[in-house]
């Protein structure tokens, strides 16, 4: 990994000015919620226990993906050319500039329908809102910033549901098509695979730093560029011979999503650390201090089934299990098919995609991702 220090003087200043918007605000958004982005999920291990205590309905055979493998989204097969794929995804502000969140949390909705190779099709929006403090103008402005997201996906936001709560939500109910053929899930990975992420980690770790005003205006440019950019290549990819399996890395770290894939396959996964790409200033940064407290819930929930090689310290380990808000897409594909995955990512703008590791067989105690 990269070597680590504290962040300058001049990140702090810089930070000042890289989350001012254009008009101040009175109060900003990231001080009205306890958490913000994916990282305000509930902790794996709690929402296991919590779903081990609900009841599960029999199901028919038309749905084609249900919460069984904790999948991206729901599929349904509506004919022998069509399935609908729907899924829901909202959260608290993880930047204080109105539309920019608006554009973040559209953009991480609309994710888990490319990451099932499916075209999204329409959004509805999901809306609570501090109403007396926010006001109107801001309000509209977050709701702008959704709108937008949706006109570059090229889908209509349909319509959605507000109320007045005591934090800012938002997000999407997404719905996208695909067929049925090409529908990809995590948990259909094949021994011999490899491994590519398509977008840097480190999301958590500079949206941490933006809170505690650490972060420079480069990053925080960076911070918005990656959680804004769309993973459109979702139905590029599944259409190759020799794509397996897809997911996208979202609340639960690489290690919790790597994990749904090597749980739901039956496989282990092995992971070169120095492979996996990380945005600039994430390791400087979380080697400071600035990592979230779903790193840790994440590090608890799921650690026991992680191998590290040795050496591998904290800052390893809470970039590994940083919580990424609108992440990238985690392909496993043969490797005959690995310049053609690669090539879909960076036509699309995703320079960092980069093979990070490959799909082994089961490990003896279970399904485990290693790290090397």
């Amino acid at each position: 990994m990269p070597g680590a220090g504290p962040p300058s003087r001049e990140d702090g200043a810089l930070c000042r000015r890289a989350v001012t918007s254009p008009s101040p605000d009175p109060v900003p958004l990231t001080s009205l919620g306890h958490g913000g982005g994916c990282g305000c999920k509930i902790a794996p291990g709690l929402l296991q226990d919590i779903l081990r205590r609900t009841s599960v309905l029999p199901a028919p055979p038309e749905l084609l993906v249900d919460a069984s493998t904790s999948d991206d989204a729901a599929v349904y097969r509506l004919n022998d050319r069509q399935a609908l794929v729907a899924t829901t995804d909202f959260f608290l502000p993880i930047v204080d500039d109105p539309h920019t969140f608006g554009r973040i949390a559209a953009t991480n909705a609309l994710s888990d329908v490319y990451a099932m190779g499916a075209s999204p099709i329409l959004a509805l929006a999901v809306v609570g809102m501090p109403v007396a403090t926010l006001g109107p103008e801001r309000i509209a402005a977050i709701l702008e910033g959704g709108q937008s997201v949706c006109r570059e996906a090229g889908i209509p936001l349909a319509g959605g549901h507000t109320i007045d709560s005591a934090e800012p939500i938002y997000g999407l109910v997404a719905l996208g098509l695909v067929e049925p053929e090409r529908l990809r899930r995590n948990a259909d990975a094949r021994p011999g695979d490899l491994l590519v992420l398509g977008k840097p980690l480190g999301v958590g770790v500079l949206s941490a730093a933006l809170r505690q005003q650490r972060l420079s205006a480069a990053r925080y440019d960076s911070l918005v560029a990656t959680t804004t950019l769309l993973n459109t290549p979702g139905p590029a990819l599944a259409a190759l011979d020799g794509v397996h399996a897809l997911t996208d890395v979202t609340g639960f770290g690489l290690a919790g999503h790597a994990l749904e894939i090597a749980r739901g396959s039956g496989l282990g996964l092995d992971l070169h650390w120095s492979a996996v790409p990380l945005l600039d200033g994430a390791a400087e940064l979380a080697a400071a201090g600035c990592v979230t407290g779903a790193s840790g819930r994440n590090w608890e929930a799921y650690g026991a089934d992680v191998a590290v090689p040795e050496g591998f310290g904290p800052v390893d380990r809470a970039l590994l299990s940083d919580p990424q808000t609108s992440g990238g897409l985690l392909v496993s594909c043969r490797p005959e098919a690995l310049e053609a995955v690669l090539q879909v990512f960076h036509a699309r703008g995703f320079a960092a995609a980069t093979a990070i590791g490959a799909v082994g067989p089961r490990d003896p105690q279970g399904p485990r991702l290693r790290l090397h």
